[in-house]
């Protein structure tokens, strides 16, 4: 093998060495960063880091392609020139500096996420001004740059100092050794493009020594490769019809009354008896909304909401209530859509995501005014394309004046400012006589915590950051008392998903529970509902409160009439697929795999079981035809 590097190629040899030896260091700093998570047992660390080396060649193999190219092509009377040597030396460093730099990302990455690059990632590099303008304002960017450039610096200079670079354009191999030579080199990355995926890197229970084993660089291409997935392809399946048979069963009962019964359709009637209410609606998605900020849970770890905490005993407040996922797309495309998280990226960002069954297609057709009310500018996540698509105005950002704006910071305007923008638009749609949705999407509660001065000093940190949440929400109710529709107006308040959704399993399901409160004093009677359930029942409890017939392809059920045995709750990531009943868990992952665990609600702890037949039939279904469902256009309106 050291054959191999000598000549030209020991370019390729030293950047090769310096790629372990970043990735080897990038390693060991995040196992110590998560030393409280990570398995120590000696053999997972050895797994981790075998397994983390091999991948660790298969990016910097990706990576040294054009190097591998250009020298089999270019031959050596061009190389030993002193403006290839230049473009080569620029190159060179670019790649050292590129590399450092991964090292500086990863750590933050993992410090907000605990996970190596990822679909997140894929996202950020998609949504620049966001992401850029939020590093911005949360870290010191001199001083980052600064570093990443101070240690290329040395490395580079250690480089020249051993004549490298200089030494392998001066070397004069032929043309036939050369292309020997640079084929087999290519062969890793050919091999990996084909073969590689990572499944390879499911060596641990722990999800920290998974994630230990992947390369970030690598993980960054793979999810970028992979950011809608194949269901078919990828997880277990079984025959359409009957998986539609299985949902069918699942949510029929004596209100719902499916158009095709057994047939390939997801379509069904809700059936009430009596008269309609026309209450209004604001519904309030909050960013980040972790369960554990509340005292239900029972711990506060330096958290503060008083006001939400107090209108847990106002209104109805569910207690076991899990997100459907880990980012504000996948508990928007819940709240909506009510359907189980779907592979990849969310509906909210996938063509052709107009005129379905909806939150705001229903309300629409019962003759309310709809408005998506977010801070920030709604292109990000595609949001202002699915909002209005699915029967929604956009107030965003772009449609604020000037004075409408106290505060703001990349994400978008303080929470207050958009709470009186809601406010606004209320008023407007009573002064026409017209009932209204007006759905919500906060900001403030997201890094880099920046407020608006009130009279209070919020820190700038996730802390502070709940508790202008907490404050803004109480200026919210506290103005919209003042109102003549408050009376006739039901709040609902829910997180989008949790301030933190890492953890040792592969789907850790503590970090998967919000909170919910249905809030209106002259409507709803103060009550708490431990049931377990999902985001996706959200609006169907919300219809049945309004005593509203309607037909939808919702998977939602409503809380109140809900059984024992239909009590559960969809979780997942991009790629995994969660499914919680009772105390088990179901997980469905690619390459066809499922697996089950039983889990303590309160401690988190999960053991591995055998797969139950009846479980599995369940989960499959729900996930398959969900997906179907979308692909199919089975849930489209017209």
């Amino acid at each position: 093998m050291q054959s191999l590097f000598i000549g030209r190629f020991n370019i390729v040899k030293s950047l090769f060495t310096i790629f372990l030896i970043l990735a080897l260091f990038t390693r060991f700093v995040l196992m110590f960063k998560s030393a409280g998570q990570i398995s120590w047992n000696i053999l997972e660390l050895i797994k981790s880091f075998g397994v983390g080396l091999f991948f660790d060649i298969v990016a910097c193999a990706y990576f040294m392609v054009p190097y591998i190219f250009f020298t089999i092509v270019i031959p050596s009377v061009i190389a030993r020139s002193k403006i290839y040597k230049g473009i080569v030396w620029f190159f060179y460093s670019l790649t050292i500096f590129i590399w450092v730099f991964n090292v500086i990302a990863e750590y933050f990455f993992w410090d907000e996420f605990e996970v190596r690059f990822n679909f997140i990632a894929v996202d950020y590099l998609v949504y620049t001004t966001e992401v850029i303008g939020n590093i911005v304002e949360s870290y010191s960017l001199p001083l980052l740059f600064s570093i990443v450039a101070a240690v290329s610096a040395l490395i580079i200079r250690y480089v020249v100092r051993r004549s490298v670079v200089n030494d392998s354009l001066n070397d004069t191999q032929s043309f036939v050794h050369r292309l020997k030579t640079g084929g087999v080199l290519l062969l890793p990355s050919v091999f990996s493009f084909f073969f590689v995926t990572h499944a390879w890197a499911e060596i641990s229970t722990n999800s920290y020594n998974k994630e230990l084993a992947k390369n970030g660089i690598y993980s960054l291409f793979e999810a970028f490769k992979n950011n809608q997935l194949d269901y078919d392809h990828f997880y277990k399946t079984v025959d359409d019809q009957s998986a539609f048979k299985t949902l069918q069963e699942l949510m029929s009962d004596s209100l719902i009354v499916y158009n095709q019964p057994g047939k390939v359709n997801p379509l069904y009637s809700v059936q009430r008896i009596g008269a309609e209410k026309r209450y209004n609606v604001m519904f309030v998605t909050v960013e980040s909304l972790s369960g554990e900020y509340l005292k239900y849970i029972g711990g506060d770890d330096g958290y503060a909401m008083p006001f939400l905490d107090s209108l847990t005993h106002e209104g109805l407040f569910l207690t076991n209530l899990y997100a459907n996922g880990t980012r504000t797309v996948r508990g928007l495309e819940a709240l909506n859509l009510c359907i189980p998280p779907t592979p990849g990226t969310s509906l909210v960002r996938r063509p052709d995501n107009d005129k379905l069954y909806s939150l705001g297609s229903l309300f629409k057709t019962k003759g309310y005014q709809n408005k998506f009310i977010y801070g920030g500018l709604g292109y990000f996540d595609n949001m202002n394309t699915f909002f209005s698509g699915n029967g929604y105005e956009i107030v965003d950002r772009s449609v604020f004046s000037d004075n409408e704006i106290t505060f703001a910071n990349v994400w978008g305007t303080c929470d207050g400012d958009s709470y009186r923008r809601a406010i606004k638009e209320a008023d407007k749609s009573f002064a026409e006589g017209k009932p209204f949705l007006n759905f919500i999407m906060t900001t403030s509660n997201h890094k880099p915590y920046t407020f608006p001065e009130v009279g209070i000093k919020f820190p700038n940190n996730r802390s502070g950051g709940v508790m202008y949440t907490d404050y803004a929400l109480a200026q919210f109710i506290k103005l919209a008392k003042q109102k003549p529709w408050f009376d006739n107006t039901i709040f609902v308040i829910v997180a989008d998903h949790c301030g933190s959704s890492a953890g040792k399993a592969e789907i850790p399901v503590l970090k998967y529970q919000i909170p919910c409160v249905m809030y209106a004093p002259k409507i709803i009677q103060p009550q708490v509902i431990d049931k377990l359930c999902s985001q996706v029942d959200i609006p169907p409890t919300l219809m049945a409160m309004m005593n509203w017939s309607y037909k939808s392809t919702f998977y939602g059920k409503d809380i109140f009439t809900m059984k024992k045995e239909e009590e559960r709750a969809f979780v997942g990531t991009y790629q995994k697929l969660g499914y919680i009943q009772d105390d088990k868990l179901v997980v469905l992952s690619p390459q066809k795999k499922i697996t089950q665990y039983k889990f303590d609600r309160y401690t988190g702890d999960m053991k591995p079981t055998s797969v139950e037949n009846d479980m599995q039939k369940k989960v499959v279904s729900l996930y398959q035809t969900a997906e179907h469902m979308f692909v199919q256009k089975l849930n489209k309106t017209k």
